[in-house]
């Protein structure tokens, strides 16, 4: 089965491809319009995953007409690629902070800020989180991920490098294994309910995956 099938919705879409918003809102009210969509597309991920997600239910969701969605999503591609773009950005802004926010610091503390971080940033957009799972294998949606994934571990081997005394041989590879791991734990955590136990449990041993990790690698260039 084609992925196109996947995207059919009010009026059928030529191209799997995600596609930018139309326009971008600069009044209070349009603000207000498009913040109802971008929620009602949360919810209608929710209750039936990216496959059946459709711009006649999330209009109706929103409570707005479908030629005002239209307005500043064209399709079902353009919403999509919205709402994962902005959700992911918030997410690799809070790590790129922080990673900024630590140059200079130890290794260990490094690990630590910058594992919270992300963690607080992934519970943070909670609902968002698991709702946009099911739409990352739409369209253009990897290539988002990707451009993140790439910010993401630029920022961490930035501050990496400013570690005082600390040298990695292969830090491109280290800090994917680590965005990796963070990642995909904070998946399993999120997609399973995110109690405050395991949550609690979480930050504590992906905190210390990230100082092993971190401080061994950089261990091994130390004279």
């Amino acid at each position: 089965m084609k992925k196109s099938s996947g995207f059919r919705s009010h009026s059928a879409d030529a191209s799997p491809r995600l596609v930018k918003p139309r326009k971008t809102p600069v009044q209070a009210r349009s603000n207000e319009t498009v913040h109802a969509i971008r929620e009602a597309t949360i919810q209608v991920l929710l209750e039936t995953g990216a496959q059946r997600l459709t711009t006649t239910r999330v209009a109706q969701r929103a409570g707005v007409s479908v030629g005002t969605l239209y307005q500043y999503f064209p399709n079902k591609n353009a919403l999509l690629h919205a709402v994962l773009n902005e959700h992911f950005s918030r997410i690799i802004d809070a790590l790129e902070q922080a990673c900024t926010a630590s140059h200079g610091c130890s290794v260990e503390e490094m690990a630590r800020t910058m594992t919270l971080a992300f963690i607080d940033a992934k519970l943070r957009d909670a609902r968002e989180s698991v709702a946009l799972y099911s739409a990352a294998e739409f369209g253009d949606a990897q290539a988002i991920l990707a451009d993140v994934r790439k910010r993401g571990t630029a920022a961490i081997i930035r501050m990496l490098r400013s570690a005082p005394g600390a040298r990695f041989p292969d830090v491109e590879t280290t800090v994917m294994v680590l965005y990796t791991a963070l990642a995909a734990t904070m998946r399993v955590v999120l997609e399973s309910g995110a109690s405050k136990a395991m949550v609690a449990a979480t930050r504590r041993e992906l905190v210390l995956l990230a100082e092993g990790l971190l401080t061994r690698a950089s261990l091994s260039q130390r004279g």
